[in-house]
């Protein structure tokens, strides 16, 4: 990966991890999806290898995260689902050509079939988005605690009682925020 871009914070869903490519929604915004060549780079880190993508792609794939960040915010809360981020999510799904394949080891991988495959990554990472916010999978949704972030995350923790997205970026600023002010209280 680039050192001229920020890391990708991959975790172990791939809608949300998705989601995951813009954060600090509610402070100073970071695109961790650039250009299109980024989007390849994450799609890549997460097994779904694609040869090209072309700015409309990217920009279909930034529309499908929003999509998806919006409805999974709602099941988060549960409140209703968008009608426009769910209809969105379900293009995707149904544009893809994505087939699951078995490997020798035992895990599942994604073929993609198209030409480039950005749609059929797409597709991959929207039907997974539909999995968990269908309730489909063990585990729930939640919104991370902090007041900046508010990332969508999937909770597969035993209690279901995760807080943060991701505990090496928001849990330990808040981690660090709470230490410096009983910090500063105790040198009052």
């Amino acid at each position: 990966m680039s050192a001229r871009f920020p890391d990708f914070r991959l975790g172990s869903v791939l809608a949300t991890s998705f989601t995951g490519t813009l954060t600090e929604r509610r402070g100073d915004t970071l695109e961790r999806l650039p250009t299109p060549q980024r989007l390849i780079d994450w799609l890549a880190a997460n097994d779904l290898t694609v040869e090209s993508c072309s700015t409309a792609q990217l920009d279909r794939a930034r529309e499908l995260r929003e999509s998806i960040h919006a409805a999974a915010t709602a099941a988060a809360v549960q409140a209703p689902l968008p009608a426009a981020a769910v209809r969105i999510i379900n293009d995707h799904s149904a544009r893809g050509a994505a087939a699951a394949v078995l490997t020798p080891d035992g895990e599942r991988r994604w073929q993609l079939g198209s030409a480039s495959g950005v749609e059929d990554a797409l597709g991959v990472i929207a039907a997974d988005a539909i999995s968990i916010i269908a309730g489909q999978r063990d585990g729930r949704l939640a919104l991370c605690a902090s007041p900046t972030c508010q990332a969508a995350f999937f909770d597969t923790s035993r209690s279901r009682s995760r807080r943060w997205c991701d505990m090496g970026t928001c849990g330990n600023r808040h981690k660090k925020a709470r230490f410096l002010a009983n910090r500063n209280v105790a040198d009052s």
